[in-house]
C-alpha cells in the first residue's frame, strides 16, 4: 500500500496558514458578478497558457486567449490542440466539481484519470496511447544537455502504483488531511510514476487541481498554479527530479518534504495574490450600504475601474491606453455611468478632467 513520508515543518504550516487565509477572504469578499466572471475566465486562460508553455507549447499568452476566443492563430497545430485539450480538461474538472457541488459524492478513480490523460492528448499523440498507460519504459531527459535525468518505474508496475495512489486519496484516513498536502502529494506521485508516454505533467498538475475541488478548495475557481510553476520552471522540474532521485532502497522511504514546501508556498503565493486583487475590485460594505445593491459592470466598465484601482487616477490622455478601439465620446459614457453609480467622482473642467474612485 501506497504511504507517503513527509514532514509537516515551519515552513509548510506557516504557508498553508497564509493559503487558508487567503481563501477565507477570497470566498467572503462581495466581488460583483461581471468581475467574477472575468477574474475566473482569466484564470482559466493563465491555466491553459502556463500549463501548456511548461511542457513546450510556443504559444504567447495573447495567443492563447486568442486560440479560447475562437480566434485564428498561425501556429504549429499542434501548439494549437495543446491548448484547446487543456481547456477541456480543465470543463472536465469543472463538471466533477459541480456534481459536489450538488451534493453527490465523488472518489478519484483511475478512469478519471485516464480521461484526463484522453482529454490531454486528443489528437496529440497515437490513439493507441491516448488515455492509457505506457506499455514502455521511458526515461525523462534534460532538454539541454540530453542527459537522462530520472528513469521512471518499469511500466509492468504502472497500473499497480496507480491503483495504490488511488486507494490511498480515497481512504477514510486521508480525508482529514489538508487538501493542499494531498494535492501536492498525488501531483508529485503522478509525476514520479510517469505513467504515461507523453502529458504526465499536464495530467499530474490537472489531478492535483481536481483533488483541491473535491474538498472544497476550488476559492471560486479563480486560481492558477500553473502560472507559479511558469515563473521558474527549472526551480519545478529539479525540486521533482531531486526527490525522485533520492537514494532509497524503497519507494516509501523517499521524503516528499521538498516537494511539499515548494508546492505550499506556490498555493499561498497564488492564493494571496488573488486574495489582493479581489480586496481592490470587490465592493467593500461601505460602497453596498451607499448603493444599495452590487453594481453590474460591462467590460469596459471594468476595466476603467481596474485602472482606477491601479493607478489612483484617470485623465482623458489614459482613455486611448486603455481604449485604442473606442471613441472618446464612448469612455465618457461609460465613465458617466459610474459617476452616477456613485462609483467615480470627477473634479475639474472637460478637457483637464481627473476621474478617481469615490
Amino acid at each position: 500500500m501506497f504511504i507517503p513520508k513527509y514532514t509537516i515543518n515551519n515552513s509548510i504550516l506557516k504557508n498553508i496558514g497564509v493559503a487558508d487565509a487567503s481563501r477565507e477572504v477570497i470566498l467572503n469578499s462581495p466581488l460583483i458578478p461581471a468581475w467574477e466572471a472575468k477574474f475566473r475566465k482569466e484564470a482559466l486562460e493563465r491555466t491553459v497558457h502556463h500549463g501548456t508553455h511548461l511542457e513546450g507549447n510556443k504559444l504567447s499568452e495573447e495567443d492563447v486567449q486568442n486560440v479560447l476566443d475562437g480566434k485564428e492563430v498561425l501556429a504549429r497545430d499542434r501548439d494549437i490542440q495543446e491548448v484547446l485539450n487543456y481547456r477541456n480538461v480543465l470543463k472536465f474538472i469543472d463538471g466533477i466539481a459541480t456534481q459536489i457541488g450538488a451534493g453527490h459524492p465523488y472518489f478519484l478513480t483511475i478512469e478519471t484519470i485516464l480521461e484526463m490523460h484522453r482529454l490531454t492528448t486528443d489528437k496529440v499523440i497515437a490513439l493507441d496511447a491516448c488515455g492509457k498507460f505506457r506499455v514502455r519504459q521511458v526515461v525523462v531527459k534534460n532538454t539541454q544537455t540530453n542527459q537522462i535525468s530520472y528513469t521512471p518505474p518499469p511500466a509492468a508496475e504502472v497500473p499497480y502504483l496507480i491503483e495504490d495512489l488511488v486507494n490511498w486519496i480515497n481512504s477514510a484516513e486521508v480525508k482529514e488531511l489538508h487538501p493542499i498536502i494531498k494535492a501536492g502529494i498525488i501531483h508529485y506521485e503522478l509525476a514520479r510514476i510517469h505513467p504515461f508516454v507523453d502529458g504526465n505533467g499536464r495530467v499530474a498538475r490537472a489531478t492535483a487541481t481536481l483533488i483541491m475541488f473535491l474538498d472544497g478548495y476550488d476559492i471560486r475557481k479563480l486560481f492558477s498554479l500553473e502560472e507559479y510553476f511558469d515563473e521558474n520552471p527549472m526551480d519545478y522540474y529539479l525540486t521533482l527530479q531531486a526527490v525522485s532521485n533520492q537514494l532509497v532502497m524503497d519507494t516509501h522511504e523517499r521524503d516528499l518534504t521538498p516537494w511539499l514546501e515548494y508546492f505550499v508556498k506556490g498555493v499561498a503565493i497564488e492564493l494571496n495574490k488573488i486574495k489582493e486583487r479581489v480586496k481592490r475590485i470587490s465592493l467593500d460594505s461601505r460602497v453596498k450600504d451607499k448603493l444599495g445593491e452590487q453594481v453590474e459592470l460591462n467590460e469596459r466598465q471594468m476595466m476603467i475601474m481596474e485602472f482606477l484601482h491601479r493607478h489612483k487616477e484617470m485623465m482623458n490622455k489614459d482613455f486611448r491606453k486603455i481604449f485604442p478601439d473606442f471613441s472618446d465620446d464612448t469612455v465618457l459614457r461609460e465613465l458617466k455611468f459610474l459617476k452616477q453609480k456613485g462609483l467615480v467622482k470627477k473634479t475639474g473642467g472637460t478637457k483637464k478632467a481627473i476621474y478617481v474612485l469615490k
